[in-house]
């Protein structure tokens, strides 16, 4: 959890022009964004650039922060997912399936992310499975619509709470956690395919 009098002090000095402080917010936070963007785009560069620019929308708005309103990652997130969603409506790459919205209640008992994906103990080359699950589990990602797609990353890859999700998305607690249910159903159906062809 941020310690809010300290991220305060910290966006305060960097508002009166402190540099240092401004390099520790991008310390701090340039991970989550960076890997919340990636998860978006598909690619690195793609995933670098849209992180610039989430920077520059940051610098540029830092003064509007309200501690009061809730923490920084939260409005850090919630700018990073505001120009995800722009820039997906200028690439057009919005790709809504309605077959999911008709599945809502159906997945009320969803499997996390963690759950989802076989458990292969470490053999000497658990380092190249690793990195083939994790693939794996981004091509599904990146098939989900963008609604699922950012409620599961937000929760399950990046471990914000619902209400926190709610903040980010604004939408209810409950069509969050609608969301995120039948975003996880729907990669365990994407996930147990690929792994049939596998096999």
């Amino acid at each position: 959890m941020e310690d809010v009098q300290v991220v305060a002090m910290l966006v305060r000095r960097c508002i009166a022009g402190d540099a240092a402080a401004w390099e520790e917010i991008v310390q701090t936070y340039n991970r989550r964004i960076y890997n919340i963007c990636y998860r978006f785009a598909g690619s690195s560069d793609d995933a670098q650039d849209l992180t610039q620019e989430v920077f520059i929308k940051m610098y540029r708005t830092l003064s509007s922060y309200d501690p009061s309103k809730g923490a920084l990652v939260t409005w850090v997130t919630t700018i990073t997912r505001n120009l995800l969603v722009d820039h997906f409506r200028k690439t057009k790459q919005d790709r809504m399936t309605d077959s999911m919205d008709s599945t809502a209640s159906e997945h009320e008992d969803a499997q996390p992310l963690s759950e989802q994906i076989p458990d292969q103990s470490a053999p000497p080359d658990a380092r190249v499975r690793q990195r083939e699950v994790s693939e794996t589990v981004h091509q599904a990602l990146g098939k989900l619509s963008p609604e699922l797609r950012e409620a599961v990353i937000l929760r399950d890859l990046q471990d914000m709470d619902y209400r926190e999700i709610a903040t980010v998305l604004r939408v209810p607690e409950g069509t969050v956690k609608s969301r995120i249910n039948r975003g996880r159903a729907e990669l365990a159906r994407l996930l147990q395919r690929t792994y049939r062809q596998v096999m």
